[in-house]
């Protein structure tokens, strides 16, 4: 197998790689984003079978070159976060559309029917008034990010129709614990309650204690990940590629009252409470509970408790209050 992940230079595309390296029948696997992303080396020596490419994918020129008929799958997790798309609509059609549009028309042509992951967002639905949302529920994105997201579903979707790429659309929880600095998402809070804390760092929360979320952990997106570019075609069945994938439904406050049984009242110090409504804006239009029976007949892997997810990011991040 050749895999290609874009927006590799990130978190996600860093642990992901790093998962990827452990399957010995991955012959070839490239990295890339705007900055040359670095090669995970905690598996060993892998340097003979990953290349690190930086690439502005938002030049056709650029896509013709990377994309080539020896890929077998190609995973896209480039793009411009929910808070910062909404801060600058044009970069946001750019990076999140354009670039999109370009790979996948590379694609088709010199790779009929490739394997291409798509993490999609929970940021393509509106506010769903507490009903359960599924895979056919109308999309109403309450930001540019959603909207964008929502357009390239479309296209794989169509495109995989045609029989042009073999799409997985995985509509994504939001990812708590990310290790590292905020990032531009309206929803980096989510991890900034958790994280900045066990640091002995103030942290800002954002919203209401009440906000309910779905979320889901790193280690079990990973696998998701890594799952969803083996599911034969067939098992999609005819019509819609898009999958919501597995998470749970948490409140504000029950995320803290995690934080409290790991790190104390002093990690609990930490947080200080200021609303900011442009990022209200934006959360309080996710929807929360979520049917995922799609995802579990498909052989997705469920995710486990908040307190676990907790304790999973200190096991592979470090304890920073030992």
């Amino acid at each position: 197998m050749s895999i290609l992940i874009t927006g590799a230079g990130g978190f996600i595309g860093q642990t992901l790689a790093a998962a990827l390296l452990l399957d010995t029948s991955i012959s070839s696997l490239t990295l890339t984003d705007i900055v040359e992303p670095q090669i995970p080396t905690k598996h060993g020596n892998t340097t003979t079978r990953i290349h690190s490419v930086k690439a502005d994918l938002t030049d056709k020129g650029t896509c013709e070159t990377l994309f080539t008929s020896q890929l077998t799958t190609v995973y896209l997790l480039h793009g411009l976060m929910s808070g910062a798309a909404e801060a600058n609509l044009d970069l946001g059609l750019r990076v999140n559309i354009d670039s999109t549009r370009f790979i996948l028309d590379v694609l088709r042509e010199v790779k009929p029917g490739i394997r291409v992951v798509f993490p999609s967002s929970l940021a393509v639905f509106g506010p769903s008034e507490g009903k359960l949302v599924t895979e056919t529920t109308m999309s109403s994105p309450g930001s540019s990010y959603g909207a964008e997201k929502l357009i390239c579903e479309i296209l794989l979707n169509d495109f995989s129709r045609r029989g042009l790429i073999d799409g997985r659309i995985l509509r994504l929880p939001t990812i708590i614990v990310r290790p590292g600095a905020p990032s531009g998402a309206a929803s980096s809070f989510c991890s900034g309650i958790i994280r900045e804390p066990l640091k002995g760092e103030k942290s800002i929360l954002p919203v209401s204690r009440d906000l309910k979320l779905w979320v889901c952990s790193t280690r079990t997106i990973i696998k998701n990940l890594v799952y969803a570019k083996d599911i034969p075609a067939s098992m999609f069945g005819v019509g819609s590629r898009v999958v919501n994938l597995p998470g749970a439904t948490v409140t504000v406050d029950q995320m803290l009252q995690v934080l409290g049984d790991v790190g104390g009242q002093k990690a609990l110090s930490m947080i200080e409470e200021k609303k900011d409504p442009a990022v209200e804006g934006i959360v309080t239009k996710w929807p929360a509970q979520f049917d995922t029976s799609l995802a579990k007949a498909l052989g997705f892997h469920d995710d486990g408790s908040l307190a676990r997810t907790v304790h999973e990011y200190l096991q592979d991040y470090g304890n920073p209050t030992a």
